[in-house]
C-alpha cells in the first residue's frame, strides 16, 4: 500500500483497524450462521419431502400389486399377496392389507393373509397408506409401516458438508475482512504517520500512497499540502533573508555616516547630511514597499468591489501617471475599448496598473514608448501594458513577480523588487491573472486578465 512502509498499513492494526475488523467479523459470523441454519433447514425439509415422495410411490406400487392379486382371486380370501409383500419389503417397510370394511387381511410380519375378522390398524407416524382400486371401486387399503428413516445417513453426510462449508466460508471471510481492513486503514495510517513526522519538523515526510478512490485522493491531497507548505516555508525564509539584506545596506551606510560625524571624522555639512538623508529615504521606501506588499497579500479581505469600466479607470491612471512618464522621456499611447465592465475594487486596480506604469518609467530609456490597451475577449477583460524598453532576460522572466526580485537590472535601476509582486497579489485577489512576455532589446508586455461582469 505504501512506498515508505507505513507502520499501520502493513503491521499491527490500530484502533480504527480493530473496530473495522470487529465489525467485519460480526457481519461475517451472522451471515455464515444465517446461511448455515437456512441450509440445514432446507436440507432437512428436502430430504423429508423426498422420503415422503418415495414412500408414497412405494405404497402406490404395493397397492397396484394387491389390486392385481385381488382381481385374480375375485376376493381377498385366497389372494396371493406375495408380490405386494416383496415390494413393501424392498421399500424397507412391513405390509398390512385391510379390506373395504377396515378388517385386517394381512397383518405386518405375517407370511399369509389373515382370513376373517382382525384388529384394525390406524395410520400413524411412519405409516403410509394407499387405496386398492379395482374396476374403479376401492376394495381395500394397503399400509406400509417404515422403521428408521433410510435417509438418516444421507442427512448426516449433508450436514457434515454444510458444516465444513460453513467453516471454510468463515475462514475465507475472516481473511478477506483482515485484508480489506488493512487496505482501508493502510493509507490512513500512512497519512497519520507522515503528518506526525511533518509536524515534528521533517519537511520531507510524505504519505506516498498509491490507492484508488477517496483514500488515495486524501493521501495525494496531504502530499500536495505538504509540498505547498514546504514551498511557502522556503519562500518565507528567503523573504526574511532578502528583507534583512535590503535593510542592512541602507542601515549600514546610515550607521557608518552617523558614526563618522559623531566621532568628528567628517563634518556634518549639507552634502554629508544629504547622503545620510538619501539612505534614510531608501530605508523608508523599503519599509513602505513591504507594508504595501503585506496589504496586497491581504487585499481579498479588504476589497470593496463594484461595477467598474476599465476604460474609464485606465484613463484616470494614465492621467495620474503621465507627469512621471513624461519626466522619464516616454511617449504614452492608449487604445481603450468602450464598456469593458468588471466587478472589482477600482482603487486596487488603479494601484496595480499604476505599479506597471511605474515599472516602465523606472526601466525604460528616454524616447521609449508605453502603450496601454483595454479590450474584452473570450469572456474576460484584458489590460495590456506594452513598452519598448530593454526587455527582461529569459532567465529572469519567470521570477519577475517574485518578492524582492530585481535580477540583473538592479545594477542600472533602483527599486526594491516588490512592485510587481504587489501587482500579482492584487490581481489574484480579483480572481484574475497577470503574465509577462518579453524579448531582450524589444520591450516587455504585461497582460492582466480579469473576469467580465456577468450579465443579469
Amino acid at each position: 500500500m505504501t512506498r515508505d512502509g507505513g507502520r499501520t498499513g502493513m503491521g499491527l492494526l490500530g484502533p480504527l483497524g480493530r473496530r473495522l475488523l470487529a465489525a467485519f467479523v460480526l457481519v461475517t459470523l451472522l451471515s455464515v450462521a444465517a446461511l448455515t441454519l437456512a441450509s440445514l433447514i432446507g436440507t432437512g425439509a428436502g430430504l423429508s419431502t423426498a422420503r415422503q415422495t418415495d414412500r408414497t410411490r412405494a405404497a402406490a406400487r404395493v397397492a397396484a400389486a394387491a389390486a392385481t392379486a385381488y382381481t385374480r382371486s375375485g376376493r381377498w380370501a385366497g389372494a396371493d399377496l406375495a408380490a405386494a409383500r416383496a415390494l413393501a419389503s424392498g421399500a424397507g417397510a412391513r405390509l398390512a392389507v385391510l379390506d373395504a370394511t377396515g378388517q385386517m387381511v394381512l397383518s405386518p410380519g405375517a407370511s399369509t393373509p389373515s382370513h376373517g375378522m382382525g384388529p384394525r390398524m390406524v395410520a400413524g407416524q411412519g405409516i403410509t397408506a394407499a387405496s386398492v382400486v379395482v374396476a374403479g371401486r376401492s376394495v381395500g387399503t394397503v399400509q406400509l409401516r417404515f422403521g428408521t428413516p433410510a435417509d438418516s445417513g444421507a442427512r448426516d453426510v449433508a450436514w457434515g458438508w454444510i458444516a465444513a462449508a460453513a467453516l471454510l466460508a468463515l475462514a475465507l471471510a475472516l481473511a478477506a475482512s483482515l485484508w480489506v481492513t488493512r487496505r482501508l486503514t493502510g493509507p490512513i495510517g500512512a497519512v497519520t504517520h507522515a503528518a506526525r513526522a511533518f509536524a515534528a519538523g521533517r519537511r520531507d515526510a510524505r504519505a506516498r500512497v498509491r490507492a484508488s478512490g477517496e483514500l488515495g485522493e486524501l493521501a495525494q491531497a496531504f502530499d500536495d499540502m505538504a509540498e505547498e507548505v514546504t514551498r511557502a516555508d522556503q519562500a518565507r525564509r528567503r523573504l526574511a533573508a532578502d528583507v534583512a539584506h535590503e535593510l542592512r545596506t541602507p542601515l549600514t551606510a546610515l550607521q557608518a555616516g552617523l558614526e563618522e560625524v559623531r566621532d568628528g571624522l567628517a563634518e556634518p555639512d549639507p552634502a554629508r547630511l544629504a547622503v545620510l538623508h538619501d539612505q534614510a529615504l531608501r530605508l523608508g521606501r523599503i519599509v513602505g514597499d513591504l507594508a504595501e506588499l503585506s496589504a496586497a497579500e491581504s487585499a481579498s479581505l479588504s476589497l470593496r468591489p463594484r461595477e467598474v469600466d476599465l476604460a474609464v479607470l485606465v484613463r484616470r491612471v494614465l492621467t495620474a501617471a503621465e507627469p512621471r512618464l513624461r519626466a522619464a522621456g516616454l511617449d504614452v499611447h492608449s487604445g481603450l475599448a468602450e464598456a469593458v465592465v468588471v466587478h472589482a475594487d477600482p482603487d486596487r486596480l488603479h494601484q496595480a496598473i499604476g505599479n506597471l506604469l511605474d515599472n516602465a518609467a523606472r526601466y525604460c530609456a528616454p524616447r521609449d514608448s508605453v502603450m496601454v490597451s483595454v479590450r474584452a475577449t473570450g469572456g474576460q477583460a484584458v489590460v495590456e501594458v506594452t513598452d519598448t524598453g530593454p526587455g527582461i532576460p529569459a532567465e529572469d522572466l519567470p521570477h519577475v513577480f517574485d518578492r524582492l526580485w530585481r535580477g540583473r537590472s538592479s545594477a542600472v535601476a533602483s527599486g526594491s523588487g516588490i512592485g510587481l509582486a504587489v501587482v500579482r497579489e492584487l490581481i489574484a485577489a480579483h480572481h484574475g491573472t497577470v503574465t509577462a512576455r518579453s524579448e531582450p532589446g524589444r520591450g516587455t508586455i504585461f497582460t492582466i486578465h480579469l473576469p467580465l461582469r456577468r450579465s443579469p
